[in-house]
């Protein structure tokens, strides 16, 4: 069975009168990616800021893989791996020598630090770029380079906000592969995006945050349950002459289905409706070519819930 990586219940912080995190309780487990979901402004880097022991929480408690990192930064520190949105660089350092530079900080070893920064530039596909100044980095580079300096000394507990911010699209898919293998090795792993396809393609468990407060796990799973739009497009036909078939086939009012350029949109209760609607259709004869969620869940669920649907 696996553990807690990350802890927290009860936590608040306020900056005057602005309550940016109102109530946040969230477990987050070993082994596993842990997405934070919620909209601009819902307190997720600040509770992140928080876990990092880089702000201290007005009341609640933290744990980090068992350590209270109020009471004890130091040692949260040690097993935490923090990646902000913008961490920026050093501009007159290499990438390489900022790897190593950070290690030193960690107390490693010089030779060990080294190491370190010759297999983290390889894991984020800088070593074209290792003795390179920071300042000539593109954003994404840079980005890639705050995630090797969070993995320097080889941390437990991982705590990434926007990481994919800046990447193309195979350094998207690189990420998602290195944060699976991390995760396979036994870390925690918790990140926060904007970018929902992405993070619906890494994260095994997802906290939904909505003006600073986690939503319960009950209101979550009303929210997923929530009709859903499929799109569909037929090979032969275009949009417009598909409406008819396809809604008399499911039977629905086809007056009432909307086109979006070459596909249809229909809505479905749940996913055994829409696999129900697909074997109507092609037992129908129909010829379809395309029949997928237009929103993955993450974002179906994150939608509903920024709604403020009860």
């Amino acid at each position: 069975m696996t553990t807690p990586g990350i802890v927290a219940h009860g936590v608040r912080r306020s900056f005057g009168n602005v309550h940016a995190v109102r109530d946040v309780s969230l477990d987050a487990r070993e082994g596993a990616v842990t997405g934070l979901v919620g909209p601009n402004g819902s307190g997720k880097t600040t509770l992140l800021l928080m876990l990092a022991s880089l702000l201290t929480p007005d009341a609640g408690d933290i744990r980090i893989a068992g350590v209270d990192p109020v009471s004890d930064p130091a040692a949260a520190r040690a097993l935490l791996g923090w990646m902000p949105d913008s961490l920026g660089a050093w501009p007159s350092l290499s990438a390489r020598e900022t790897i190593v530079t950070t290690g030193r900080l960690y107390d490693l070893d010089r030779r060990v630090a080294e190491e370190r920064a010759t297999t983290l530039l390889a894991e984020v596909g800088l070593v074209e770029l290792a003795d390179a100044p920071a300042k000539v980095l593109s954003r994404g580079q840079k980005q890639r380079l705050g995630l090797a300096r969070a993995l320097v000394h080889d941390p437990r507990v991982l705590l990434l906000d926007e990481p994919a911010s800046g990447l193309d699209p195979q350094a998207r898919i690189d990420l998602r592969r290195l944060l699976r293998r991390l995760a396979a090795d036994g870390r925690t792993i918790l990140i926060s995006s904007h970018i929902l396809s992405e993070l619906e393609e890494v994260v095994d468990d997802a906290v939904f945050l909505v003006q600073g407060a986690t939503v319960s796990s009950e209101r979550v799973a009303e929210a997923a349950t929530r009709t859903r739009t499929w799109r569909i497009r037929l090979a032969d036909r275009d949009a417009t002459a598909a409406v008819l078939p396809v809604a008399q086939t499911l039977g629905i009012d086809a007056a009432l289905v909307p086109v979006d350029r070459r596909d249809i949109l229909i809505g479905f209760a749940s996913d055994a409706d829409a696999a129900s609607g697909l074997a109507a259709l092609i037992g129908a004869g129909l010829p379809v070519a395309e029949f997928s969620a237009a929103t993955g869940m993450l974002e179906h669920t994150f939608l509903d819930l920024e709604g403020g649907a009860r």
